[in-house]
């Protein structure tokens, strides 16, 4: 079984973020940067899958050159090999673009699974994987909390609204967009690290793929939510105002249903 993982890299949970000057992103000049973290759990989900059925998990990344960073972290991990998409501008491509660059070169892998992280921690928009499944054509499910691969199909459990969750089964191939919390990842062990060093990293320029770039959607401004207090009094008596009180909650602030 051959399993592509689209991991992503993106500023450290920890990092002091600060605005670009032009207040479209954030300025990424003395930040760390670390793998996604849902990404994290799709490549250990990949990893067992490869260990149970054997095969190949082969990491694609986009990003510019610093990506490479988190590319060998997941060969170290236990991938075979990667393909680096470089572009230095990554972040001004939106899901669609993006999407089509990876699809690009997925489709010269013809790979039996690919996996992605439900949604990525910087932008957030949890579209890629299921744009990635339209461009290829292939059948998709989104938040899988567990894979079982069985005689050419998948039987996958969904985690749903309100503590529910759903089976169902799909052919293979097929693209998955997995939970964070799906497993426990691995470490990268000293025996992995070494062994990384000697594993592909082929480099493609994204420019040379071929595929349209212009955005369908554009982030106008990145910012800083202002905090703001507010205080308000509940006339009337103790009765009247714990009604007040409660209508607020529960039409207002909405945590109560």
């Amino acid at each position: 079984m051959k399993i592509v993982v689209c991991v992503k890299q993106v500023p450290s949970r920890d990092a002091p973020l600060a605005i670009a000057g032009e207040g479209a992103w954030i300025r990424e000049t003395d930040i760390g940067f670390e793998m996604n973290e849902p990404d994290g759990y799709a490549l250990e989900e990949a990893l067992r899958l490869k260990e149970k059925h054997g095969g190949e998990v082969v990491v694609v990344s986009l990003g510019p050159e610093r990506a490479k960073q988190t590319i060998k972290e997941a060969l170290a991990k236990g991938a075979d090999r990667a393909i680096h998409v470089v572009d230095a501008a990554f972040y001004k491509l939106d899901p669609l673009a993006s999407a089509r660059s990876l699809a690009a070169v997925l489709q010269k892998e013809s790979a039996d699974l690919v996996l992605t992280g439900l949604q990525s921690d910087d932008h957030g928009f949890g579209q890629t994987g299921v744009l990635l499944a339209e461009l290829l054509g292939l059948p998709h499910a989104t938040i899988i909390m567990q894979i079982e691969a069985l005689d050419g199909k998948l039987k996958l459990k969904r985690e749903l609204e309100a503590g529910w969750f759903q089976w169902l089964e799909l052919p293979l191939p097929a693209v998955l967009s997995v939970q964070s919390g799906i497993n426990k990842p691995r470490y990268a062990t000293l025996k992995g690290i070494m062994a990384a060093k000697k594993k592909e990293i082929q480099p493609v320029e994204r420019a040379t793929l071929g595929v349209a770039s212009e955005a369908t959607q554009t982030i106008e401004r990145v910012y800083v939510p202002q905090k703001t207090k507010k205080t308000e009094f509940l006339a009337g008596s103790a009765k009247e105002a714990a009604a007040a009180l409660l209508e607020k909650l529960r039409h207002e602030a909405r945590v109560l249903s």
